[in-house]
């Protein structure tokens, strides 16, 4: 496993994190697995976990509590999130702060993350959504400097609207984040154009969510899948999304390395980004764990085959399905 530093935080997290949305609200997921998973995952040098308060209402976190019960003698990162008040994903242009995050309810929640977690301090706390025109607004800035100056939480993030990476420049430049969550993959490229830039700039840690485009980048997707209809993919995958992403997925077959499966190439595509401090996919058996830990070997993809995959950006905007 390679580290890399989480922006001015001067985390040294693992480069391959762990994304815990799966641990929760999922089909699948079973407690023994899971626990197997996480527990195979930090034997591989993991370090990094990103979890929220809405997967599972607190489940996830619980879980992560336990994992950290099992490991008291390593350090792992903690990123977890605030729910919107509203229960609305993602935000929208229209909606207030104080209907989403007002300051009592930053820190309603966080107390109850600090609770699910069993921890004294959360690493990472962040919005689960964010408008950027919420940046210049006192109330969410006062609720994290006080948690902060109580030393409830080390650093802060926001977790970026689907496909609106520009959603948070002027929040960033208010000084106050430490930490980005954008979805980041080879069809999402768009974060380069703005928002990594500014990171870097602001010396701002970077997550690279979804690096599998939901599932489409692990190559096993067809026209023909289906999810049960308590699973979240159910709503996401509608048939114009589904044929479309199988069908850019398709593509990329004829681009991928001899001996190296789309997954793969599809992580170490975000690891040869030099402005991301980790990626998070989402694992719920040891059967993910090892293939993705083992991107992590310092081995990014050959500038001709990076230039090549610039040509499969996918640029896309929000509809009623994308959540």
């Amino acid at each position: 496993m390679q580290y890399r530093t989480f922006g001015r935080t001067g985390w040294k997290v693992s480069e391959v994190g762990y994304g815990m949305w799966g641990m929760a609200g999922w089909t699948g997921s079973e407690e023994k697995q899971v626990n197997a998973a996480l527990d195979r995952a930090i034997e591989l040098g993991c370090n990094f976990f990103d979890t929220a308060w809405a997967y599972g209402d607190g489940l996830s976190e619980e879980i992560l509590n336990k994992t950290l019960l099992r490991h008291p003698e390593k350090k792992l990162y903690v990123a977890t999130k605030i729910p919107p008040k509203n229960r609305k994903w993602p935000s929208q242009r229209s909606f207030l702060l104080k209907d989403v995050f007002p300051a009592d309810y930053i820190i309603e929640y966080t107390e109850k993350s600090l609770r699910n977690l069993g921890v004294e301090a959360i690493d990472l706390q962040q919005f689960h959504v964010w408008e950027d025109s919420w940046a210049d607004q006192d109330e969410w800035k006062e609720a994290i400097t006080k948690l902060t100056s109580q030393g409830k939480v080390q650093a802060w993030g926001l977790s970026v609207n689907r496909w609106e990476p520009d959603n948070c420049l002027e929040t960033i430049r208010t000084g106050l984040i430490d930490g980005i969550q954008v979805i980041y993959n080879i069809f999402d490229q768009a974060p380069e154009d703005n928002l990594l830039p500014l990171c870097r700039e602001n010396n701002i840690g970077v997550i690279a969510r979804v690096p599998f485009d939901e599932g489409t980048l692990t190559g096993t997707f067809t026209r023909q899948t289906t999810f049960p209809s308590d699973d979240w993919r159910s709503t996401y995958f509608v048939p114009e999304n589904l044929y479309q992403s199988v069908d850019h997925a398709d593509a990329l077959r004829p681009v991928i390395p001899q001996g190296m499966t789309m997954p793969e190439m599809a992580l170490r595509f975000i690891l040869s980004n030099p402005d991301i401090a980790t990626t998070i996919p989402g694992m719920r058996s040891i059967k993910n764990v090892e293939p993705n830990m083992a991107a992590s070997d310092g081995k990014g993809l050959n500038s001709s085959l990076l230039q090549e995959l610039k040509a499969h950006r996918w640029d896309r905007t929000p509809t009623e399905w994308s959540q």
